[in-house]
């Protein structure tokens, strides 16, 4: 009796979707590999760029120059010029009072502390003499906060040298969560790597879009058995795979192990919520992508988004300081929810209890985007067919 074996079945439906995303996916991954200057970009955004911005871009004062004119030359004068030290500002040099116009038009000094004459004897007298503080403010940072470091320095010296009936009736106490030392380095390096990820995710997919209209493969692409949706799939897939492990391997080795910086933090979750906003960001980059001709054309388009983006998400500045009809605005854009959700679990150690909302934000703005960037990449594919 001959039996008959029955006919493998082929892959259809979802599984044959997959596996087409997949393979045009590692065909992106080859043309990046191919590619030096988009590799060499990837590596820089991920290492250099995180370390000089956090090093060098700082917000607090360090090694602030300081000139003292004394003219009381009393035990209290003394203690306060005793009371500026290092790191924040260098040690504080004596000079008269008709070298200060000299020495600051020359920008010798971003502060110049005056102590009057009979200082300690009208501060003991209870007649509430005053310092005066010359600040250079075209050192804008350090002025800004230096003034602020100084006039706290001087004040508490002052009290403890006079005790406490010339003291204030309350007793200030200030806490710094999550950034005790206020270091401007915790804030910039973790900013950095958010900001580099929108950068790339938007770049990544763009131009890997023109790339296959620039070398002519596009045209390979619209006789395969492939969607304009799994074409899109793929690309967002393989370069989001990319700046995931590039964004991990900074978090890691740049932030964490070379600056010290603490990630309070799950890792996994901040990877997990970055791989839903790589889903909106790419998908925004190949929808500038099918309005622009040229990879002249995409960077001269991409540059003013990435600059509002980066600008307005709250990653410089905080959101609430912003005018409210610019927050309203900004609600629609990607890296807004991220930057707030990522400040949550990489400085507060926040759960997914916390930040699911922002979450939910991005899945909706992402399938807009998607949904928009696919129509016009149908209509760019018809018209080049």
């Amino acid at each position: 009796m001959a039996t008959r074996s029955k006919p493998k079945r082929s892959m259809t439906g979802a599984g044959s979707r997959l596996a087409r995303i997949f393979r045009l996916g590692v065909k992106e991954l080859y043309s990046l590999k191919a590619d030096p200057v988009l590799m060499l970009l990837i590596v820089y955004s991920f290492t250099f760029a995180i370390y000089a911005v956090a090093t060098g871009a700082k917000m607090e004062v360090e090694n602030a120059s300081v000139a003292i004119v004394d003219e009381d030359r009393s035990p209290l004068s003394g203690r306060l010029v005793d009371a500026i030290l290092p790191p924040y500002f260098r040690a504080p040099q004596q000079i008269s009072a008709g070298e200060i116009d000299e020495a600051m038009d020359s920008g010798r000094f971003v502060f110049v502390i005056e102590i009057p004459p009979k200082f300690e004897q009208d501060a003991i007298a209870g007649r509430k003499p005053s310092l005066q503080i010359d600040i250079d403010a075209t050192a804008m940072s350090q002025a800004g906060n230096g003034a602020s470091y100084l006039q706290s320095i001087l004040m508490q010296e002052a009290v403890a040298a006079l005790g406490t009936s010339g003291g204030q009736p309350i007793n200030l106490v200030v806490r710094a969560r999550f950034n005790p030392n206020l270091q401007s380095a915790w804030f910039t390096a973790l900013m950095q790597v958010i900001n580099n990820i929108t950068m790339l995710s938007v770049i990544l997919t763009g131009a890997a879009l023109i790339r296959e209209r620039e070398h002519g493969t596009i045209e390979h692409l619209l006789v395969m058995p492939v969607t304009p949706a799994e074409i899109m799939l793929a690309k967002i897939w393989a370069n989001g795979a990319v700046i995931i492990l590039a964004a991990a391997f900074a978090l890691w080795a740049v932030v964490e192990r070379l600056l010290g910086v603490p990630v309070q933090g799950s890792i996994p979750l901040f990877l997990g919520s970055a791989t839903l906003y790589l889903f909106s960001v790419t998908s925004l980059g190949i929808l500038i992508a099918t309005a622009s001709t040229s990879m002249a054309q995409f960077g001269l388009i991409v540059m003013p988004v990435l600059i509002v983006m980066n600008l307005l998400s709250g990653s410089t500045t905080p959101l609430e300081s912003m005018p409210s009809w610019l927050q309203v605005v900004m609600q629609v854009s990607p890296s807004t929810h991220f930057v707030a959700l990522s400040q949550a679990i990489l400085y507060r150690g926040a759960g997914l209890d916390i930040i699911w909302p922002r979450l939910a934000a991005l899945v909706l703005i992402g399938a807009a985007y998607f949904g928009i960037a696919l129509a016009r990449f149908r209509k760019a594919l018809l018209a080049a067919g």
